[in-house]
């Protein structure tokens, strides 16, 4: 399910940002705006839910 806080990826192939991940910021009528956080860049992007996929925003972590 994907709420706000999420860590969620574009998986519409015909997008620009097709494999982007990001946090979703809010949901509402079937949209998320998604916040992609990178180097000098931040930007909130408005997708439909069926254009996004949650991730595991902890893979490749390593336990300390």
């Amino acid at each position: 399910m994907i709420l706000p806080g999420v860590a969620v990826k574009v998986k519409n192939g015909g997008d620009i940002y097709y494999g982007f991940q990001g946090q979703v910021q809010r949901v509402g009528d079937g949209k998320a705006a998604v916040l992609f956080e990178g180097g000098n860049w931040d930007n909130l992007v408005t997708f439909r839910l069926s254009e996004l996929e949650e991730v595991d925003a902890t893979a490749g972590r390593q336990k300390k």
